[in-house]
């Protein structure tokens, strides 16, 4: 056994199935475990990892501003805070920002917000949050709550009150759900940890129009998709609507703990000093290292590179035998297999070809490599994936690597 498996299962609640490797480091678009096997990492900590391992600008930011000041709580003001809140501002065309520390939180007050807004316009009664049958919200009770996975939900009941979900993609059925008590409809625009599902321009378009027509408010769960995910800045950008209030997380400081609510003047009016608070919340280092991330976005152009990328994977996995669809948009990408069988495609890719990937689904592989991923490395990644479907479906053609990479990749030959 892992020896680092064998320590940790005596000393940390036992709430992951983790896979049977220890990582110690990571440059770009590769991992190295414990023993030196070198991975290609297509899965970047669950879209977080946006501008490659050991990335030098942010590391570099981030130790600056290690040795300069890590903490003084909200109580004061601190630069990096303000920094990072006029750039997410100017890149999404929203107003406001209120920073936490992750995808969950900052969903918290993404509701909280939006409750606060409905209620002191429309009264006590208008509180309910209606979301989407299939969607990931987090962890938290009402982010839990919110998420339309029953699964997810059965343990920790009674879960909040004030959320129902309708059907993805039905815009009856979220017209019949919207009405006098909801204060807001939350979406993804991709479904991520619901399969990598995403939704069409024309129903979020219809969503909006809907949430104009009867009141209430349209926030986008963003923490996956945004942050150049997709292609855009944020992954309403490519799909005709802007939303009243809108969360990001996971990529935005690169894998340190920072999350971002963003809301127009008029839904921010709403919260007043006491409302909402927190301890960590953009704090100097975190932001220095966003501030670091988006810099190396616009000067890599890594948003073109997303798209550039995404076409060329995107091409390569419908061409792998086995799998029969690829849906997504920018480097957030599932391919469907044609057999529930992607949790052993993951780990035979993992062990045997040195990919890291994940399934969402039984018959579904999700895709979020670094967005500065290169066309080489995306090429490698196609063809290692299809070794591992391959050799699943019962087939083991050469695995011999294609790409130049610093070390030896764990792949057979």
């Amino acid at each position: 056994m892992n020896p680092v498996a064998e320590r940790e299962a005596r000393v940390v609640m036992q709430t992951y199935g983790r896979f049977a490797v220890t990582f110690v480091r990571g440059e770009g678009s590769w991992l190295e475990d414990t023993d030196g096997n070198r991975y290609l990492d297509c899965l970047g900590g669950l879209a977080v990892v946006a501008v490659g391992h050991g990335n030098r600008r942010v590391a570099d930011a981030a130790c600056e501003q290690l040795s300069t000041l890590v903490h003084v709580s909200n109580l004061f003001y601190t630069t990096p805070m303000v920094d990072l809140a006029e750039r997410l501002v100017g890149l999404s065309g929203l107003d406001r920002v209120f920073f936490s520390n992750d995808g969950a939180t900052t969903n918290e007050a993404a509701i909280k917000l939006a409750r606060r807004w409905s209620q002191s316009r429309r009264g006590p009664d208008a509180y309910q949050i209606v979301s989407l049958d299939g969607s990931f919200h987090g962890r938290t009770l009402a982010a839990l709550a919110a998420t339309g996975q029953p699964a997810k939900q059965a343990t920790f009941r009674p879960l909040p009150a004030g959320f129902v979900q309708v059907p993805a993609g039905d815009l009856e059925a979220m017209s019949a759900a919207v009405g006098a008590d909801t204060a807001a409809v939350l979406v993804e625009t991709i479904q991520g940890e619901g399969g990598v599902v995403p939704l069409s321009p024309e129903y979020l378009q219809g969503l909006r129009k809907l949430c104009d027509d009867r009141g209430v408010l349209l926030i986008v769960d963003d923490v996956q998709a945004g942050i150049g995910r997709t292609g855009t800045w944020f992954s309403w950008q490519s799909l005709g609507f802007v939303p009243d209030i809108a969360t990001v997380a996971k990529a935005l400081a690169n894998g340190l703990p920072v999350g971002a609510c963003l809301a127009s003047d008029r839904v921010a009016a709403a919260f007043e000093p006491g409302d909402h608070a927190t301890t960590f919340g953009g704090g100097p280092v975190v932001c220095r290292a966003a501030l670091a991330v988006l810099d190396e976005i616009e000067e890599r152009d890594l948003l073109a590179n997303c798209r550039a990328r995404s076409d060329q994977l995107r091409a390569g996995l419908e061409s792998v035998a086995g799998v029969v669809e690829v849906r997504g948009r920018g480097l957030l990408l599932a391919a469907v297999l044609d057999a529930a069988v992607a949790a052993d495609v993951v780990v035979t890719a993992l062990s045997d070809h040195g990919l890291v990937v994940n399934a969402v689904r039984p018959d579904a592989v999700r895709f979020a490599p670094p967005l500065s991923i290169s066309a080489d490395e995306t090429d490698e990644a196609v063809r290692r994936f299809a070794a591992a479907v391959a050799a699943v479906r019962g087939t083991h053609p050469s695995t011999s690597s294609t790409v130049s990479e610093p070390g030896a990749g764990k792949t057979s030959s």
